[in-house]
């Protein structure tokens, strides 16, 4: 892969993580009631499923996945329940959830890269996307396996930064909290982020090929 080439998809890489989506939300939702540190489990989760979004494109998966209407509806509306059920739970979390986040078991890092990994995989729309984006970067006269990992590589760690940044901004209003009240308004403004996502992915339609 050529330099500029690099330079130009790095400079892709950080307008398309900054781009407030599912994986935002989800990253500021688990900084505001976790922390910063356990929060970021969230973050690897997110990407462990960027990183398999980018191995069905490579394999030449993500074209199958555009084609089939049923595989994307399939995909799509287990996103859609996915966010709607995380809604749910930010809409029931209670007050002292927060204070007491960082009493809770050595276990629920495990559950929170799963949720962050359920978030980016279960998005139809983030493949079908990659699969119009990243051959415009690859040169079909260089080895393809090479370059598909210097691109996921490029993308994983611009995205570990921006959620960083999403989750440690978040961590930072978790401190100013201190009244029930205000807890209970923030949880429900992220179920609301959540609702929205997961109605903007529902919007979502296959585009036909």
């Amino acid at each position: 892969m050529a330099l500029e080439t690099w330079l130009a998809f790095f400079v892709a890489c950080w307008v398309i993580s900054l781009s407030p989506g599912a994986g935002a939300i989800a990253s500021m939702s688990c900084g505001l009631q976790y922390g910063f540190w356990r929060g970021y489990w969230n973050a690897i989760g997110l990407q462990l499923g960027l990183a398999l979004q980018i191995a069905i494109v490579a394999a030449g998966v993500g074209a199958i996945l555009a084609a089939s209407a049923l595989a994307f509806s399939l995909i799509k509306w287990f996103g859609v329940a996915y966010l709607v059920y995380l809604a749910i739970k930010q809409w029931q979390a209670l007050p002292g959830d927060m204070a007491a986040a960082q009493e809770r078991s050595i276990g629920r890092p495990l559950s929170l890269v799963l949720r962050g990994f359920l978030v980016n995989a279960s998005n139809p729309k983030a493949v079908v996307f990659m699969l119009a984006v990243l051959p415009q970067f690859i040169d079909p006269h260089q080895p393809l396996m090479p370059q598909y990992l210097i691109m996921g590589a490029s993308m994983i760690v611009v995205d570990l930064i921006v959620m960083a940044g999403y989750t440690g901004l978040a961590s930072k209003v978790l401190s100013l909290l201190h009244t029930p009240r205000q807890q209970r308004m923030v949880n429900r403004t992220f179920a609301g982020l959540f609702v929205g996502a997961a109605a903007l992915l529902a919007s979502v339609r296959r585009v036909p090929v």
